[in-house]
């Protein structure tokens, strides 16, 4: 076999840097913290780089995505593939690969929407089953379904030790309150005696105590769906995007507390800031964010963002909160001492579910 020309191999590797070039790929590793943002448009998952606010990769979802999520060690991206309550996928990414890898049919759970990755499990809510649910990525099967026959149920908040379980059910304007309870062994059918000399039988379940779910629903404002914890977990607040309120809930005693009238109209989500001073909320309809003081529970500014927004996701030092404006096809970085507008990354057209991705 001849040798290759030295120069053949030079021109061959400068055109390969132009071909890569002109279709816009950069071959750059997946930061060990990174951005994730969705293009509903494009059906695409966008790695950003936080500190270059440079998108770094892109790898395909399915149709109509709305929410990501990370798995807890960072490597996996879920992806929630909606369809207004009519499909049945989460999309999977493989973040360090920067490929898509099998879908997930939630079979008969359409409408995947609301997620959460918590205990080693993928949570979701399945809005068009009015469920929730979640997936074990190690046995790749849907182990745990909960009706909350509720109509619409969205958006999805579950606490660390995986007992309590929040979700805003948009139709039916209400929140639903879902809690891990434990229960006494079920002992003996009632009315049973063993013949004289033997064991009495094993009850169902046998003798270890039990566990179940109770759900406490609770009357908000009309279109809940954005919502958040406060930081120390005892105040829960939705935006109720048809009547422009805020309803704060009381998680102690699971009661409103307080309606706000804050004219947030097409309100589509709301985050706290992570001291728990701010509350931002966006809106589909209307170009400003607006930011609710907490403590006084009244509003604190409106700052002008573009024409429209979706999803919010706050940068865990609280610098900095990253807001996707759909109609402007931009993801707008505020920074959260200034409350200006500083960046935009463009992610692809109609951004929406923004999560973070951290490796360890």
């Amino acid at each position: 076999m001849r040798p290759r020309n030295p120069q053949s191999l030079i021109a061959g590797a400068a055109l390969a840097a132009v071909l890569s070039a002109a279709i816009g790929v950069v071959a750059q590793s997946t930061p060990s913290r990174s951005l994730l943002a969705l293009s509903k448009r494009n059906h695409t998952l966008a790695i950003v780089d936080p500190n270059t606010l440079q998108v770094i990769a892109r790898a395909p979802v399915g149709p109509d995505p709305h929410e990501v999520i990370a798995s807890s060690d960072g490597k996996t991206a879920y992806v929630s593939i909606y369809g207004g309550g009519r499909y049945h996928t989460l999309s999977v990414i493989d973040l360090v690969g920067q490929k898509a890898l099998p879908d997930i049919d939630t079979g008969a759970l359409i409408g995947p929407h609301g997620l959460a990755f918590v205990g080693g499990k993928v949570w979701f809510t399945a809005e068009g089953a009015k469920t929730v649910a979640t997936y074990d990525p190690v046995s790749a099967k849907i182990d745990w379904i909960m009706g909350t026959g509720q109509n619409r149920t969205h958006m999805l908040y579950v606490t660390p030790d995986e007992k309590q379980i929040y979700t805003t059910n948009i139709s039916s304007a209400t929140v639903s309150i879902l809690e891990k309870v434990t229960l006494p062994a079920m002992g003996a059918p009632p009315g049973m005696r063993p013949p004289q000399g033997s064991q009495p039988p094993s009850p169902p379940g046998g003798n270890q105590p039990r566990t179940d779910w109770n759900q406490t629903v609770i009357l908000v404002g009309k279109g809940d769906e954005g919502f958040d914890v406060t930081p120390d977990g005892r105040e829960l607040w939705t935006a109720n995007a048809q009547d422009g309120t805020l309803s704060v809930i009381d998680l102690t005693t699971q009661t409103v507390t307080a309606t706000l009238d804050a004219k947030t109209f097409g309100a589509n989500r709301l985050k706290f800031t992570p001291d728990g001073k701010l509350a931002l909320i966006s809106s589909l309809r209307d170009g400003d964010l607006v930011i609710y003081d907490t403590a006084s529970r009244k509003e604190f500014r409106r700052v002008k963002i573009g024409h429209g927004a979706a999803g919010i996701l706050m940068d865990r030092d609280g610098n900095r909160a990253f807001i996707a404006c759909g109609p402007d096809n931009y993801v707008a970085v505020l920074n959260l001492k200034t409350l200006e507008v500083t960046s935009h990354i463009d992610v692809g057209g109609e951004p929406d579910g923004l999560a973070w991705a951290i490796r360890p």
